[in-house]
């Protein structure tokens, strides 16, 4: 019953999309919502949600994988998997109330990307209605399928622009015995002596995000530059790789909600911009950024600053030129009039591909920027 029950929603989606293209009438696809309010423009219609297309489709723990219907909250997911003490290595800004199709589409992650990569390397594979109505999958519910993971690659990050996932099998991961986080207090040019160790070291944390004093402040009460680092592994593991990072400045130990606090730092009204670059110029891209009277945090490793400002004026300038020209702009919050200054010319690929899996552009038309 519960197998033709999942049958007839994915139907209803098929149906509703096909529908849509039929009378040339764009959707704008949702999930829980919670990003809702993230200023994207979308030349839409119609609201198609999948929140009520939830649920765990299967789970064997013994090959670390779970599938997931789309509308399935990451909370869920770390409950279900908590069981085994297992757990998904995702934690996108925002909160675990947040749906795993939002996560797959946006291609959001946070500061365990650091260790265990993006949703591109911990999704699987996925199962999605294109603009066409026609059902399809990529990869697999194993790990060692392949077949399609193109196609699965393909999807993530699409914004919702080629099809309306309605399944996700992820990748799980153990527990760790020993799981502990630190801060450690820098001066201004810090951030370079941290991703200078980094690349030194022979191990990864788990997280390690360099927050700038103001926001520093709000998460820790101090007013110094800060790391925090997360390591686990085994206890003697996580003692050593503490002492070593004893090199940058005295790793003292703080309570790891300081993480769940640091996803759910922006405001609602907040404007929100990534500048990502090569991990060698992370210090141009930290002072370029640190312009601002804005919340600043930094993934050394992978070369990615995040400006957190108090509203869309504040930071519409940001990064388009002087020292940060180089790098690539993402906004993940703004007010909607302040999208055109970060839109980009889609290339004809992109077209191409857009063209083929959602011929009448009816899915979240306008989202990436393209022409509605």
């Amino acid at each position: 019953m519960t197998s033709l029950v999942v049958e007839n929603a994915v139907q209803q989606l098929r149906d509703h999309v096909r529908n849509a293209a039929e009378r040339n009438v764009s959707l704008r696809l949702r999930g829980a919502g919670t990003w809702m309010d993230a200023g994207h423009p979308v030349d839409a219609v119609e609201t198609l949600s999948v929140a009520e297309h939830a649920g765990i489709v299967a789970y064997v723990p013994g090959d670390l994988t779970m599938t997931v219907r789309a509308g399935t909250t990451l909370a869920e997911i770390r409950d279900t998997a908590g069981k085994h003490n297992q757990w998904l290595a995702l934690d996108p800004h925002g909160s675990d109330d947040g749906t795993i199709g939002a996560t797959v589409v946006t291609a959001s992650a946070g500061p365990l990307a650091t260790f265990f990569g993006t949703p591109r390397d911990l999704v699987l594979g996925v199962e999605f209605v294109t603009g066409t109505g026609a059902v399809a999958r990529g990869g697999g519910r194993v790990v060692k399928n392949v077949a399609g993971f193109d196609l699965t690659r393909l999807m993530i990050g699409s914004w919702g622009t080629l099809g309306v996932v309605t399944e996700v099998t992820v990748r799980l991961h153990a527990k760790p015995a020993s799981d502990r986080s630190f801060a450690i207090a820098l001066n201004d040019s810090g951030i370079g002596r941290v991703r200078a160790l980094l690349r030194r070291l022979p191990f990864k944390p788990y997280a390690c995000e360099v927050v700038n004093t103001r926001l520093a402040g709000a998460l820790l009460d101090t007013n110094h530059t800060t790391a925090l680092i997360r390591l686990a592994g085994n206890a003697e593991g996580v003692a050593a790789e503490r002492d070593a990072f004893g090199e940058i400045g005295v790793a003292n130990e703080i309570d790891s909600s300081v993480w769940a606090k640091l996803r759910a730092i922006e405001p609602p009204n907040a404007a929100v911009v990534r500048l990502s670059d090569l991990p060698s110029e992370i210090e141009r891209t930290w002072l370029a950024a640190n312009t601002l009277d804005a919340h600043v945090h930094a993934s050394p490793a992978r070369g990615i600053v995040r400006v957190i400002a108090r509203d869309s004026s504040q930071i519409a300038g940001l990064g388009a030129n002087g020292d940060a020209s180089n790098a690539t702009r993402s906004p993940e919050r703004l007010a909607g009039d302040q999208w055109s200054s970060f839109s980009k010319t889609r290339s004809e690929l992109d077209a191409r591909v857009k063209q083929t899996f959602d011929p009448s552009n009816v899915l979240n038309r306008g989202i990436l920027g393209e022409s509605a």
